[in-house]
């Protein structure tokens, strides 16, 4: 039997992170993966929302990313693009980079921090008790792990033997996507049928001044709406040909799949993200449409809000019942990634009601006030953890400010890269004390000049101090009377040190 701290089912981008925060925590954690290499089959997700890029940054990985990816105003609410290039933050853009790309990337960074990876084999099953889990593999072997996280997609072995109920809709239609040979040339982009939408693009592209510009040669990638709603079975190039010409009039001579794959508008999210020693996150905790590419997203950032609390946990330091806010905090969020998604799907209609509907939703978002609105809630920016009413920032993500140090200059997501919950003092020089947590809890004394802006919020009254956890967001802030500070580094990185 192999021991690991924690287990983790499934190599994905949420369980690829996941495993890097707890590996920057100093927790032994081990990824279980069925593929026997990180190659993924199809494109699925095809960029990063800001605060994703944001998170990644936090952790210095961001230009690992952004040097493969296409910059481009990617934020939209039901096919309405929305422009986030004045928001108050360093990555006012989303990057187009696919999924297998973004994989890759998180893989290396893993690898790098000797993350141990069991390819080829899954989770068949597990059985928990008071100290731990036994976790049954694929290939006959077992192992023993205080936590097991399932991160194994939508229909998760993991949430299903722990009896986490997934309630939410049934699929009411279906797509199919793909990636394929045409004997004739498509019209490139985005179009829409009597029954939903339909794209062609080749694999290999460029954004050129805001604009996709496709390959003169490759394969093709298709995304078209069923005319029925598709069957659970796997889909077939007979499939995809019919599809397309009840779509188009014309198959355009498709031929020679890669992959085709199909997927439904169902939306459905985890009754609760935790159950004794087994938590679930990404896929495994909420599905929905991929309209406006939020599921990506919210994977991620489960990861990096569970990461360091189970890292807690795990170490001693503090109590299993800082894994309730895990829920608390991210259930909310996904609930509104799927209510955002099923509003998009049913505004992807082509009756004349739903045109005048969707021109209506249009004009709206032309303005700036709900342009900024919805652009920060579909980029992830906008996102508030119920912290407390005390000031603006609480709850909040911590803005990227360049601090002036005793060190010299300094910006705010540097000093969150090993994953460190910060006090960041904005006050007189030594006017904090946090001896009792200084071994998990950096100090720094600094300067800012500047206003305090956070998107869709506006400016915010600047602090004299703040505490930033690993996650990035805020769990105290502080003016000249402010009391409370023992409390928050107690209830967010457990109780003081014995002096």
């Amino acid at each position: 039997m192999t021991n690991h701290a924690v287990v983790i089912a499934g190599g994905g981008p949420t369980g690829l992170m996941l495993a890097g925060e707890l590996a920057l925590a100093g927790v032994d954690v081990a990824i279980v993966e069925r593929r026997a290499s990180q190659d993924l089959m199809g494109s699925r997700a095809g960029g990063l929302h800001s605060r994703t890029i944001e998170v990644l940054d936090q952790r210095g990985i961001a230009d690992r990313f952004l040097s493969e990816g296409q910059m481009a105003q990617v934020a939209g609410f039901a096919g309405i693009r929305l422009d986030i290039s004045d928001f108050p933050t360093r990555h006012n853009y989303g990057l187009a980079l696919w999924q297998n790309h973004i994989e890759r990337i998180l893989a290396g960074w893993v690898g790098e921090l000797a993350v141990p990876i069991y390819r080829g084999r899954e989770v068949t099953g597990f059985a928990q008790d008071d100290t731990g889990v036994d976790v049954a593999l694929s290939d006959g072997r077992t192992m023993r792990t205080q936590y097991l996280v399932g991160c194994d997609g939508g229909r998760s072995l993991v949430r299903k033997s722990a009896g986490i109920d997934f309630p939410g809709s049934d699929p009411t239609t279906s797509n199919l996507i793909a990636e394929v040979e045409m004997a004739e040339t498509p019209e490139w982009g985005i179009h829409r049928s009597a029954f939903g939408v339909h794209s062609f693009g080749r694999k290999a592209y460029q954004i050129v001044d805001g604009k996709i510009v496709y390959a003169d040669r490759g394969p093709v990638g298709v995304l078209v709406t069923e005319q029925h709603f598709g069957p659970a079975t796997e889909p077939t190039l007979g499939d995809l040909s019919a599809a397309l010409i009840a779509a188009c009039g014309t198959d355009y001579g498709v031929h020679s799949p890669i992959w085709i794959s199909r997927f439904t508008d169902a939306a459905r999210q985890a009754a609760a993200y935790r159950k004794g020693r087994v938590l679930i996150a990404g896929d495994a905790a909420h599905v929905h449409p991929p309209d406006g590419g939020q599921g990506l997203q919210t994977g991620v950032q489960d990861a990096v809000n569970l990461g360091w609390k189970l890292a807690q946990v795990v170490k001693g330091t503090s109590p299993e019942s800082l894994l309730d806010t895990y829920h608390a905090e991210r259930h909310p969020v996904a609930a509104r990634a799927l209510r955002n998604t099923m509003a998009s799907v049913v505004l992807r209609g082509e009756d004349e009601r739903t045109k005048a509907l969707r021109d209506t939703m249009s004009e709206l978002l032309s303005m700036d006030e709900p342009r900024k609105r919805f652009a920060a809630m579909m980029s992830g920016l906008d996102i508030h953890y119920d912290l407390g009413e005390d000031h603006e920032l609480l709850g909040r993500r911590m803005p990227d400010l360049d601090l002036v140090t005793a060190n010299g200059p300094l910006r705010v997501f540097a000093l969150l890269n090993r994953a460190r919950p910060m006090l960041l003092n904005l006050g007189e020089p030594g006017g904090l004390d946090i001896t009792p947590w200084a071994d998990r809890v950096q100090l720094i004394d600094a300067r800012y000049e500047g206003v305090w802006e956070l998107p869709a919020l506006g400016t915010v009254t600047a602090p004299t101090a703040v505490l930033i956890r690993p996650d990035g967001y805020v769990a105290w802030v502080a003016d000249q009377t402010r009391p409370g500070l023992a409390d928050a580094l107690t209830t967010w990185f457990g109780p003081p040190a014995a002096p």
